[in-house]
């Protein structure tokens, strides 16, 4: 059998081609390097009661995985400890996609910390920490950094 050397490059170079296009939107967002990167998100809590369940509602994030309108839900009541809060949380951005992690504020200064070690869909592999920092009225800001590992 006679193997044309000028088709098997031509199929080469497709092959490459399809797997960079299809790459190329998750080294865009950062994903797949493990590099960390900077991460600048702000959130409004009008709707945050302070219960079990409560959440935010982000307003602008750098990241495009991480949507407008999308949710942080917080597992645990504010209040304990005394302090503020130190809940786990959950990033919702909808269809699937959610991180996974923990935060901590302190009620008197506005000022935290959130780390996120994983999550679901395009989440899977997601790693985050940011400063939390009050804006005034409702609004907050996320602060830091986000990576994510290869699987």
């Amino acid at each position: 059998m006679h193997i044309n050397r000028r088709h098997t490059r031509v199929a080469t170079i497709v092959v490459a081609v399809t797997l960079l296009s299809a790459v190329s939107p998750l080294l865009a967002d950062g994903q797949g390097g493990g590099k960390p990167r900077k991460l600048h998100v702000t959130k409004e809590c009008s709707e945050y009661t302070g219960a079990a369940g409560a959440f935010c509602t982000i307003t602008s994030s750098n990241l495009g995985l991480i949507l407008v309108g999308s949710t942080v839900t917080y597992d645990q009541a504010a209040g304990i400890p005394a302090f503020g809060l130190d809940s786990n949380v959950v990033l919702d951005a909808g269809n699937g996609n959610r991180a996974m992690g923990r935060c901590t504020l302190d009620a008197t200064t506005g000022t935290g910390l959130c780390t996120f070690g994983d999550g679901t869909g395009q989440f899977a592999g997601f790693h985050a920490r940011v400063d939390v920092s009050y804006l005034g009225g409702a609004d907050f800001a996320w602060d830091g950094t986000y990576s994510f590992s290869a699987d």
